[in-house]
Order: C-alpha cells, then sequence, then structure tokens
C-alpha cells in the first residue's frame, strides 16, 4: 500500500483534448493502491485546450503548439513536480525538445506502451496502431525500447478514416456517436484484418472505447500511461528505474 511520504508529484501537460485529461487522471486513481485520500498520488494538472491542434500543425509543417506546450512545462517546473506527463500521443512529436528544456524528467508514452507489452509478454506480432494521422505521419511509435520485436502498422485508409471521425467526434462531445464508428474501425482490423493488437495511440480514442467486444485486443496508451506515472510515483526516493524515463534524443 502506497503512504504518502513516499508519493513523488506528477505534472500532467494536459488539455490535449480536456476529456482525454480526465480520462488519464480517472486511470491514474484506478491504478494507485489506495485506501485513503492521502495515498493517492499528487497530480498537478495544466490544462489549456488552446493549445494549437498538434496533428493539423505536423501536416502543415508549423511549429505552433510548442511554445504553449513549454509554457505549460514551465508552469509545471514551478509547481516542483517529480515528473511530467503529456497524456496526448501526437504531442509526443515535440518530446526530444521539451525534455532537453527541463530538467523535470518526462515520462515518455511510448515507453509506457512498451512496457505493458512486455508486462503482457507481448513482444512480438502485427499491431494496428488507431492513432491521428500526425502520429503516423511522424512515426512516434517507430522508436520502440529495445526487446521489442513486434510491428505497428498503420490502418489502410479507410479504417484510417473512421479513426478520424471517432476522435473527431469525441473532441465535439459526441461520444455516442464516436464509439459507434471507432467500434466499426476495431472490427475491421481485428475480425477482417487478422491484428494481434490495437493500440489506441490517441488519448481521445480510449474515451470512444470503453467496454467493448474486442477490449482484450486492445491496448490503451492512456491506461499504460497512468501505470507508468503511478509506478514512477511509488518509487520512493530510489532511482528510477531505467525503462521508466527516457534520455531526450
Amino acid at each position: 500500500m502506497a503512504t504518502s511520504s513516499y508519493l513523488r508529484s506528477i505534472g500532467v501537460l494536459g488539455g490535449m483534448g480536456p476529456l482525454a485529461t480526465l480520462d488519464f487522471m480517472h486511470k491514474v486513481l484506478d491504478a494507485t493502491p489506495a485506501a485513503t485520500d492521502q495515498q493517492h498520488v499528487p497530480l498537478i494538472v495544466h490544462s489549456v485546450p488552446q493549445i494549437p491542434d498538434r496533428s493539423t500543425a505536423i501536416q502543415q509543417q508549423t511549429d505552433t503548439p510548442f511554445l504553449p506546450m513549454l509554457a505549460g512545462i514551465r508552469q509545471l517546473e514551478r509547481c516542483g513536480v517529480d515528473a511530467i506527463v503529456i497524456p496526448c500521443n501526437t504531442a509526443h512529436f515535440w518530446y526530444d525538445r521539451l525534455a532537453r528544456a527541463t530538467q523535470t524528467p518526462i515520462l515518455h508514452i511510448v515507453d509506457a506502451v512498451a512496457d505493458e507489452l512486455a508486462r503482457q509478454d507481448s513482444t512480438g506480432g502485427r499491431y494496428a496502431l488507431m492513432a491521428t494521422r500526425g502520429t503516423l505521419a511522424t512515426g512516434v511509435y517507430d522508436r520502440m525500447p529495445a526487446g521489442f520485436s513486434g510491428n505497428f502498422e498503420a490502418p489502410n485508409e479507410s479504417v484510417q478514416s473512421l479513426v478520424d471521425d471517432t476522435i473527431r467526434l469525441v473532441k465535439a462531445g459526441q461520444e455516442a456517436e464516436a464509439r459507434r464508428i471507432g467500434s466499426q474501425a476495431l472490427q475491421q482490423l481485428i475480425d477482417e484484418q487478422g491484428y494481434n493488437g490495437v493500440v489506441l495511440a490517441c488519448t481521445e480514442l480510449p474515451v470512444a472505447l470503453r467496454q467493448t467486444a474486442h477490449d482484450a485486443y486492445c491496448l490503451d496508451a492512456t491506461q499504460a500511461l497512468a501505470r507508468q506515472a503511478v509506478r514512477f510515483s511509488l518509487h520512493g526516493g530510489a532511482q528510477p528505474q531505467p525503462s521508466i524515463i527516457r534520455q531526450a534524443a
């Protein structure tokens, strides 16, 4: 059981989008072995939805999200957090620059996914990436840690269009319709195209795709990051495990 004297604080660079940030926070609570309020992970949240759209910026080859994200990092630094998480897969395109700009460690969502696969003994096979076009275009998931022998593959165009619509609908607050369309994408990837699993590699997707018929095949990147954050927080005064902290390239 966690004890408050050994809990490191986690800063959340959020708002990308707001529902995804709330989903991450819920999953931190769910992953924490706490019996009292005081045993929960200290979270300091910087949620600013006005950060420009990450996928659009990548596709248009602009850098508009970087400075607002860096400003959020500075706010979290001033709060004295022990580590920072960014519950937005596409924002990890800027991970190296953000990590170089701060002395506070930033946990990487791809490392969290890799750790989750290793814990499931699922380091091989074919995995479809349900993600924004920006995440796919920049190869965020190409940088898997050593030891992972599987393949991450982008969906075909028809499935990617369904993924795009699912993400857009979640951001618009239309979760029921997002679930319907996202479930169609999952069905095509698992039942028709034969992937071993699907990584929900956009933090809007788990908001829409809770408790579907394909849950056993899905790896939720938001949940993986939440569990990684909890492990870091519970680690106490010792040095974090190498798998938890990625060095900026």
